[in-house]
């Protein structure tokens, strides 16, 4: 189940720990969202989502062994299902979900003194919560529709309708607030936050976008590409 990943010690560590596994359970509640329905099927027995290492999710019953090895996340997520609204159901499970991410990252950080668990709690609180991505309070598609472009670069290209699309930095300067709101849109590979000094793409299906390290896309390689595909994307028109 949600096993500890080569034991995480330091707060890097714990954090790496905490955000890959955010970001597999975001996956799971947005880009996933429908498998995941459907894998949480009422009449089966009490079910769990699980966020792993390795940035991957899994719906299934609880660990066994007593007590487990990790904190468990909320325990028959499943039986709910049908008795509430899509979006309901899915908010419930993003907050019990946050819940669940806490509890792991401070039981991995038991041994850390005074000073690191607070450090590592501030790294943990700059990232959006699972609820507030699920419930758009904190989009991960914060964003325009964009191609492809660095996004510190006012860059513009057009995309598949042909309308030219803007840096969303340089969209409307007169905001003060307008880096703290890009700062929240998160890398659908990874879950990393947007930076300003890192070269970004968003890919023209999903709209989600991505570390250009990431995908393996650099600045050079995104002025020639008229419509960018993710690696998902990719994947799924090929089946």
């Amino acid at each position: 189940m949600a096993s500890v990943s080569s034991s995480p010690r330091t707060v890097e560590e714990i954090f790496k720990d905490y955000s890959a596994r955010r970001g597999g359970i975001i996956r799971a509640l947005t880009y996933d969202v429908d498998e995941f329905y459907g894998l949480c099927d009422p009449e089966k027995e009490n079910l769990c989502l699980y966020g792993h290492p390795n940035e991957t999710w899994e719906v299934n019953p609880p660990a066994e062994e007593v007590p487990p090895e990790l904190p468990e996340p909320a325990l028959g997520i499943n039986f709910a299902r049908d008795g509430m609204t899509r979006r309901d159901w899915l908010s419930l499970i993003a907050v019990h979900s946050d819940c669940w991410l806490l509890s792991v990252a401070f039981y991995l950080g038991a041994r850390l003194n005074r000073n690191e668990r607070k450090r590592m709690f501030s790294l943990i609180n700059d990232l959006p919560t699972v609820f507030e991505v699920v419930t758009e309070r904190k989009p991960v598609k914060d964003k325009p529709t964009a191609d492809s472009g660095s996004r510190s670069r006012g860059n513009k290209k057009r995309s598949g309708d042909g309308q030219a699309k803007s840096n969303p930095k340089l969209a409307d300067e007169s905001y003060e607030e307008e880096d703290d709101e890009h700062s929240e849109t998160l890398c659908g590979s990874c879950g990393g936050n947007y930076d300003a000094d890192e070269f970004w793409i968003g890919c023209d299906i999903c709209e989600r976008w991505f570390h250009g390290k990431c995908v393996k896309i650099t600045p050079a390689k995104a002025e020639n590409i008229k419509q960018y595909k993710c690696p998902s994307c990719t994947k799924r028109n090929r089946q």
